[in-house]
């Protein structure tokens, strides 16, 4: 186990140098001068100058991007080129309400997905599978923003039965907080529930047809026993993959839907800071990101072990 856990972390660690790396450069090959952002369009070439050694862009890269990594590494992303502000100040407001955000959709995901997917390869053939593909179907087909702005316009502007826009921190006022993000989080949470209720039913499928489950029906195991303790219960790994992915890429793809409702979080402080061409910004919130993803796929590989000892087992002996 011990040895397991070793491998992924030293894994993940090279993985997070080398996405700072990727970020590092990705940002540097933005178009735009952020010094000429910072100190006007109209400013002195001298001024620009200045303001380029300030910012320290006039380092050589390599020198840029160790002193980039080392401040990283202590919690220090710098100043926000635009407003001043500390960027971990920014990041620290703004990414509670993303990370509120992608937990309330994948709730939803995978209430909506796993109870479809379930139902899906129980009545393979019948009804139940026929609504639930074309759940899914319709899930991933609609463009998330186009069923957001309707969402918008049909169950917030003329029924009002959600807010359009707006956010409540559930800290200070749980009910209104989720009432406040029920309608982003569905809307964000459909589409990954279609790909939860695909894997799902694929796995399902495949353990219910298997033959232990058929000596368990032999035996006289009943019906909802079958489904959750042997069916359900061997898909939890492919379940548990699809919900960790998803969550990651929710945690980074909330920027649409941010927009949309007008809500304060990272994509909306993502948006504002590629504009603007500030770069410290920029950086921080994708290595944050990166960072939360790394973690999130660590953690379910640990997940593994516990649902499955095989996986401990292997990685003993690996």
């Amino acid at each position: 186990m011990l040895r397991y856990l070793g491998n992924r972390l030293w894994q993940s660690a090279l993985t997070l140098v080398l996405a700072s790396v990727v970020v590092f450069l990705g940002v540097r090959a933005l178009p735009g001068d952020p010094a000429t952002t910072m100190a006007g369009e109209e400013a002195a070439p001298a001024t620009i100058a200045a303001v380029r050694a300030e910012l320290g862009l006039d380092q050589p890269l390599v020198m840029q991007y160790l002193k980039f990594a080392g401040n990283a590494l202590t919690g220090d992303f710098g100043e926000s080129v635009r407003t001043g502000t500390p960027v971990v100040d920014l990041i620290g407001a703004t990414l509670p309400v993303t990370v509120q955000l992608a937990l309330y959709a994948m709730a939803i995901a995978v209430l909506l997905g796993v109870t479809a997917g379930v139902l899906a390869a129980v009545f393979r053939g019948r009804w139940p599978e026929w609504v639930a593909n074309g759940f899914s179907l319709t899930a991933l087909s609609v463009p998330t923003f186009w069923l957001g702005i309707l969402a918008v316009l049909y169950l917030s502007v003329n029924l009002g039965w959600f807010p359009a826009s707006g956010y409540v921190s559930p800290l200070d006022d749980p009910l209104r907080g989720l009432y406040h993000l029920t309608l982003p989080a569905l809307i964000l949470g459909l589409a990954h529930s279609a790909v939860v209720m695909r894997q799902t039913r694929g796995s399902m499928v495949g353990s219910l047809t298997a033959d232990f489950v058929r000596t368990a029906r032999a035996k006289g195991l009943g019906g909802p026993a079958v489904v959750f303790r042997c069916g359900l219960r061997n898909s939890l790994v492919v379940v548990v993959t699809v919900v960790g992915l998803e969550l990651g890429g929710l945690i980074g793809g909330a920027v649409v839907t941010e927009r949309i409702f007008t809500l304060p979080g990272v994509g909306k402080l993502t948006l504002d800071s590629v504009f603007s061409r500030d770069y410290p910004v920029i950086q921080a919130v994708v290595l944050v990101i990166t960072g939360a993803y790394i973690v999130i796929n660590l953690l379910v590989d640990v997940l593994y072990t516990v649902i499955d000892p095989r996986i401990r087992i292997s990685g003993r002996t690996r």
